[in-house]
């Protein structure tokens, strides 16, 4: 794999085919998924990579043969970002895209020539170890020591994370946990990218055209609880204001017209309940591309904190491990610049027979390191179920 900045030489091909049973039979040993309400996609084999922000220009420069009007027509990049909004971040180029829309229709975009290796197996895991790799102590510690920042003004809210590890005797089957994952989790964005698998409730932002999406989550509510008190918690409710003022603060001067809610919707997702709001606008000409929008709104409130700066730095200082891809945008981005990008939560980084999980919670004044923490219990049970075979 090489890292290029011209597309010279290369050609694309788009055309419409037979929908594939299951597009999950086409990922390819290096390739990446994207599954979300029957709209789906898998790839095979990697052209090269580019830096994120040259992605669109490089797409652009690839001589397409399509027809405009089929579903998914053109090349794409895709990638997971890293946490760290100063990192520096890179997409892959398929050589394969095998998709379906939601409506039932199929397509193939190839690009080169596909030159991939079949996926080796030798069989599922059958014994697995799992490691908290902090504490209940550590974590409350952390929790303390972030309520004391709180209390003397240096934050509003920082998000903490803690990490679990998951040793399994078998390299873990990618097609069985995103098949497990779809299953699981109706409603999320169930993805593979960079070494990340996991299913995301988040859309951080969608392109069409000139069209805008965000769907900012922050507030939650665990199984168990009434998720209609999330409209009632007054902590909840803030720390979701929050989250969308940092989003509409980053839309506004970039949209002719943007459209939020007052009042937050409730999704409900199989192991937690969130506060949402649905944001809708129309960017400026000229538009920035759906990976530009998501790099630019990156990191929000709902995975640092705020000040965004301030809660980095509290972050640095009292998480014991690198988040890695954990929380950064992931997702997708074509030639026209269309794209939807999702946050990666519910999500593992996968490596062979090791896993490595993240799940964080939002620290605000009042918060309670014991409520914090079985949130983020509830938080590692998707990834843990589709990871680990009963």
């Amino acid at each position: 794999m090489t890292t290029a900045t011209t597309a010279a030489g290369l050609r694309a091909v788009t055309r419409e085919v037979d929908p594939p049973a299951d597009v999950l039979s086409a990922l390819g040993p290096d390739g990446v998924a994207w599954l979300h309400d029957g709209a789906e996609f898998t790839t095979a084999g990697v052209v090269t990579r580019v830096a994120a922000e040259e992605a669109v220009a490089f797409l652009a420069s690839i001589e397409h043969d399509d027809d405009p009007g089929l579903p998914g027509a053109g090349p794409r990049a895709i990638g997971a970002l890293p946490f760290d909004p100063d990192a520096s971040a890179t997409v892959l180029i398929p050589s394969r895209i095998v998709g379906r829309t939601a409506d039932g229709r199929g397509w193939v975009t190839e690009v080169g020539s596909l030159d991939t290796a079949p996926p080796r197996s030798d069989g599922p895991p059958t014994s697995y170890t799992v490691h908290a790799d902090s504490t209940r102590e550590e974590w409350s510690a952390a929790v303390l020591q972030a309520l004391e920042s709180i209390d003397r003004g240096d934050l509003a809210k920082v998000v903490l994370a803690r990490r679990v590890t998951v040793e399994a005797d078998q390299p873990f089957d990618r097609r069985d946990a995103l098949a497990r994952l779809r299953a699981q989790q109706p409603g999320c964005f169930v993805f593979a990218a960079d070494g990340m698998i996991g299913a995301t409730p988040e859309l951080l932002v969608a392109r069409h055209g000139a069209r805008v999406i965000a769907r900012p989550m922050a507030g939650t509510a665990v199984a168990g609880t009434d998720p209609e008190e999330l409209g009632e918690s007054e902590k909840q409710t803030w720390e979701h204001r929050l989250v969308v003022a940092a989003i509409l603060d980053v839309l506004r001067p970039r949209c002719q017209r943007l459209d939020a809610p007052a009042q937050p919707e409730i999704d409900e997702f199989a192991d937690v309940a969130h506060l949402a709001t649905p944001i809708h606008g129309t960017l400026r000409d000229p538009a920035p591309n759906a990976l530009e929008l998501a790099r630019a709104l990156h990191p929000t409130p709902a995975v640092a904190g705020t000040p965004t700066r301030t809660a980095l730095a509290a972050i640095a200082r009292l998480e014991r491990h690198s988040r890695g891809r954990y929380a950064g945008p992931v997702g997708w981005v074509d030639g026209r610049g269309d794209g939807e990008w999702g946050v990666a939560l519910r999500c593992a980084a996968v490596d062979g027979h090791r896993a490595v999980l993240h799940s964080g919670a939002g620290i605000v004044a009042g918060s309670d390191p014991d409520a914090e923490w079985a949130e983020t219990e509830a938080k590692l049970d998707p990834m843990l179920r589709a990871l680990v075979r009963p």
